[in-house]
C-alpha cells in the first residue's frame, strides 16, 4: 500500500511545504488524499475516498485509534484555530478512539474530542465537541460548543449555545455502539495491513487452501496471527477491545457446586504487556481449571469498577461466550453490551437470579439500577387510591445483591396481590428517584412492562416522586389508545410543571437509539397533550413511540416511556 500523501502547496500565507506525518501502525488507503501538515497517530484507519487537506487551515491532528471512513472531508479555513489537548493551536483536532463516519465533513476551526461518534453526512464547522459525544446522521453543528457526553439526534441543527446546552446525555447503549464501531474499524485496519504484507497474508492463504482437520483448532485471534487455541473469536475480540480501551483484565473460576452461590475465586492476576500475553494467560487459566466455570472480566481503573463479566468456559471444558444476558463486545444490542451476566453467574454476589414472577425486563432493570449504585424499593396502592396517587411503601430493601433484591420484590408482589405494585430506583447521593415503573396490576404481574423504561435509549430516568397526588376524578381525561397509567403519567408530569414530548423510531434504528421527535407539544392542557400523543401514535404505526417528560428548569429528561411497540 502506497498512501497518497503530498506536501502542502506554497501559498501567500504559507510556504513551509509541510508533509504529513503518518505513524507506521496507521493504515491510509491509496485512494485517499492526505495533504500538508497532518499528524496521523497510531492505529488510525483512513478509508478509501477521504480527503484530508491541511493546505489552507493548518495543522491537523488525528488521534490514536480513530477511524476516518469513506468519503470524509477534513479541511480548514486560513483563519481560526482551536487549542488541542497538547496545548498547541490547530485548525482541526480529532481526538483518540473517535469515529468520523461516511461522508461526514469536519471543517476547521473544529475540535472533536476523544471517544466521539460523528454520524453519516454530518457537518462540524467552527465548533467544539467534547469527549464522549454521539452525533447521529445528517446533523449540522456550527458556532457552538457541545459539552462532553451529549447526544445529538439525527437531523438536528445546533447553531446556538442554548440548543447545545439542552442536548440529552449519552446513554450506555450509545457508548457501547460507538465502541463497537471502533472495534470493527480497528479489525479492518489490522486486516488491510495484513493484506498488504506478504509475510502476513501468505500463511492465511495457505491455511485456507488446506482442509481443516479439526474445526475447533486453529481459530485465528486476529489478522496479525494471534491464535486462541481454546478461546473462540468473540472472546479474543473482547480481550482486544478491553485492552484498546485501557481496561485491565482478570479471570475467575468456580466449580459446579459453588457456581449457584456465586463464590468465584480469582485466577492468577494478569499484568499483560500485549494482547498475545493476555490471551496466553487466559488459556492458562482455562487449562488449570478444566471442568470448572471460568469467566473473563474487565476493570475500569479510573472508576474502579467492572465493565464486563463473561463466562468463557463451562464444566464440559468448552470455551465459549455466555449468551444469556452476557456482555458482548462484537454486537451492539438494545441494552448495554457491557452488562454483567448476574442472572447466571451470580456476579453481584447473589447467585441465581431466576424469577417466576418477574419478567426479564424487570430483572434487567433491577440489575441495571444496582450496577449504577442506585437503591431499589417498592410501593403499592389499591385500585381506589391508585387514581389519587396515594402510594405506600412495601418496606425497605437494604440489600444491594441482585438475588436478594429480586426476592424482596417478589415478596411484595405476593403480599399485595390484587393491588398495583411499582418498582422504584433512588439515587442515594442526590436523594431523588430515577425510576418508577409499575410491575403488577390488580389482575396480576405485568408480563412485558414498558412504562418507565425506554429500551434502546434508557437512562433509568422516570417521573419524580409525586407523593399523594391531588388529581380529581371529575373531568378525568380518558384515551382510546393510551392506557390509564400513561394518562396518569401525563397528568403527574404536567402537575409537576414538566413539559411533554414524544419520539418515534422504526425497528431497524431502535437498536442504535436513533429516536426522532414527533410534532412538538407546546400546550399544557391535559386533553390536548393526550390528543397530541395519540396523533403521534397514529402517524407512526408499526414503530416504537415513547413519551418524554422534560424538566424545563434543569434542562434534563425526567421520563422516557415506550407507549407503543411494533
Amino acid at each position: 500500500m502506497v498512501a497518497r500523501s503530498y506536501a502542502a502547496p506554497p501559498t501567500p500565507w504559507s510556504k513551509n511545504l509541510a508533509e504529513p506525518q503518518i505513524d507506521e501502525t496507521a493504515y491510509v488507503h491509496s485512494f485517499s488524499n492526505v495533504i500538508g501538515n497532518v499528524h496521523i497517530s497510531s492505529n488510525v484507519l483512513i478509508a478509501p475516498g477521504t480527503s484530508i487537506r491541511a493546505d489552507e487551515g493548518t495543522p491537523f491532528h488525528i488521534g490514536a485509534g480513530t477511524n476516518v471512513q469513506d468519503g470524509v472531508v477534513i479541511h480548514g479555513l486560513e483563519q481560526g484555530r482551536v487549542i488541542g489537548d497538547d496545548g498547541k493551536q490547530y485548525s482541526v483536532w480529532v481526538g483518540k478512539n473517535t469515529s468520523i463516519t461516511h461522508m461526514a465533513l469536519i471543517h476547521g476551526p473544529a475540535y472533536v474530542g476523544d471517544d466521539c461518534f460523528i454520524g453519516f453526512r454530518s457537518t462540524v464547522f467552527n465548533a467544539r465537541i467534547g469527549n464522549g459525544c454521539i452525533v447521529m446522521m445528517h446533523v449540522l453543528i456550527q458556532d457552538v460548543e457541545i459539552p462532553a457526553g451529549k447526544y445529538v439526534p439525527s437531523g438536528a441543527t445546533i447553531t446556538n449555545q442554548q440548543q447545545a446546552d439542552r442536548l440529552p446525555d449519552v446513554q450506555q447503549v450509545d457508548r457501547e455502539f460507538a465502541r463497537h464501531v471502533i472495534g470493527v474499524n480497528n479489525a479492518l485496519r489490522s486486516g488491510y495491513l495484513c493484506a498488504d504484507d506478504k509475510a502476513c497474508i501468505t500463511p492465511i492463504r495457505d491455511e485456507l487452501s488446506q482442509p481443516q482437520a479439526d474445526g475447533d483448532k486453529g481459530v485465528n485471534g486476529s489478522a496479525s496471527g494471534i491464535m486462541g487455541r481454546r478461546l473462540n473469536t468473540e472472546a479474543v475480540e473482547q480481550v482486544r477491545h478491553l485492552l484498546s480501551q485501557g481496561y485491565k483484565i482478570g479471570t475467575e473460576h468456580v466449580d459446579q457446586r459453588r457456581f449457584r452461590t456465586g463464590t468465584w475465586k480469582s485466577c492468577t492476576p494478569l499484568e499483560p504487556r500485549s494482547e498475545s500475553e493476555a490471551i496466553a494467560a487466559l488459556e492458562s487459566c482455562l487449562a488449570e481449571h478444566e471442568g470448572e466455570y471460568v469467566r473473563l472480566f474487565g476493570i475500569d481503573p479510573r472508576r474502579r469498577q467492572r465493565v464486563l463479566e463473561t463466562i468463557i468456559q463451562r464444566p464440559n471444558g468448552h470455551a465459549l461466550i455466555q449468551s444469556n444476558g452476557a456482555a458482548r463486545v462484537t454486537v451492539p444490542p438494545a441494552s448495554s453490551s457491557y452488562r454483567s451476566s448476574a442472572a447466571s453467574s451470580g456476579s453481584y454476589g447473589g447467585g441465581s437470579t431466576g424469577s417466576s414472577k418477574l419478567d426479564s425486563e424487570t430483572v434487567e432493570q433491577i440489575r441495571g439500577l444496582l450496577a449504577q449504585g442506585y437503591q431499589v424499593g417498592t410501593e403499592h396502592v389499591d385500585q381506589r387510591r391508585f387514581r389519587t396517587g396515594s402510594w405506600a411503601s412495601c418496606g425497605t430493601i437494604n440489600s444491594n445483591q441482585v438475588s436478594q433484591v429480586i426476592s424482596a420484590v417478589e415478596a411484595s408482589l405476593a403480599e399485595f396481590s390484587g393491588e398495583y405494585v411499582r418498582l422504584i430506583g433512588v439515587d442515594p447521593r442526590r436523594r431523588q428517584r430515577v425510576l418508577e415503573t409499575i410491575i403488577q396490576r390488580p389482575d396480576g404481574p405485568v408480563i412485558s412492562q414498558s412504562a418507565g423504561h425506554s429500551a434502546g435509549h434508557s437512562n433509568y430516568a422516570s417521573a419524580p416522586s409525586y407523593g399523594n397526588g391531588s388529581s380529581s376524578n371529575s373531568g378525568r381525561v380518558t384515551s382510546s389508545k393510551l392506557g390509564g397509567d400513561i394518562v396518569d403519567q401525563v397528568r403527574h408530569l404536567l402537575a409537576a410543571g414538566h413539559t411533554i414530548g414524544s419520539e418515534h423510531v422504526d425497528q431497524r434504528r431502535f437498536r442504535t437509539g436513533s429516536w426522532q421527535s414527533c410534532s412538538p407539544i407546546t400546550t399544557r392542557n391535559e386533553s390536548e397533550v393526550v390528543n397530541a400523543l395519540e396523533t403521534c401514535l397514529a402517524n407512526h404505526p408499526g414503530e416504537y413511540v415513547r413519551l418524554v417528560g422534560i424538566d424545563s428548569k434543569q434542562k434534563r429528561r425526567v421520563l422516557e416511556t415506550i407507549i407503543q411497540r411494533p
